[in-house]
């Protein structure tokens, strides 16, 4: 599983309001090129964004599916990019700083497929150096929004 953590300087609402915006996860989700589609419900649980992954012309079409969501303090994905598989994906908030500030703690394993049978350190870490820009590119986005 990888577990990566970083302080945003913007209160949870705001990085909630990034990640209630499902047309924006193209800007910051390392490895989504293009979303196709949002649910209008989106960030209920069950509604789904559609996206796809990957250089063209071998990208692949998708979609991830939300398994639960509290406002303002967690959002939880069935991410899927089949035929590779799908992962869990957690991103939970914490106020820090008086509330000035955010921890956004983004956690993320395999679920299905083949991905899930070839897990090893090498995938963790690899995981992990992406969910670090990932978490990069959303304190970006929810730092300089107002």
């Amino acid at each position: 599983m990888a577990i990566v953590a970083r302080t945003v300087q913007a209160p949870p609402d705001r990085v909630f309001a990034v990640l209630a915006d499902g047309w924006s996860y193209s800007d910051w989700v390392v490895g989504t090129v293009h979303i196709r589609d949002v649910d209008k419900a989106w960030p209920q649980p069950g509604s789904k964004l559609h996206h796809k992954a990957g250089p063209w012309p071998l990208s692949l079409h998708d979609s991830s599916t939300v398994l639960s969501c509290t406002p303002g303090r967690e959002l939880r994905l069935n991410a899927g990019l089949w035929p590779l598989g799908a992962a869990v994906v957690g991103i939970r908030l914490e106020p820090a700083s008086g509330g000035a500030a955010t921890r956004v703690i983004l956690e993320e394993d395999f679920e299905a497929g083949p991905l899930l049978w070839v897990r090893n350190k090498i995938n963790d870490l690899i995981l992990h150096r992406r969910n670090v820009e990932s978490l990069r590119r959303l304190a970006d986005i929810a730092e300089r929004s107002r």
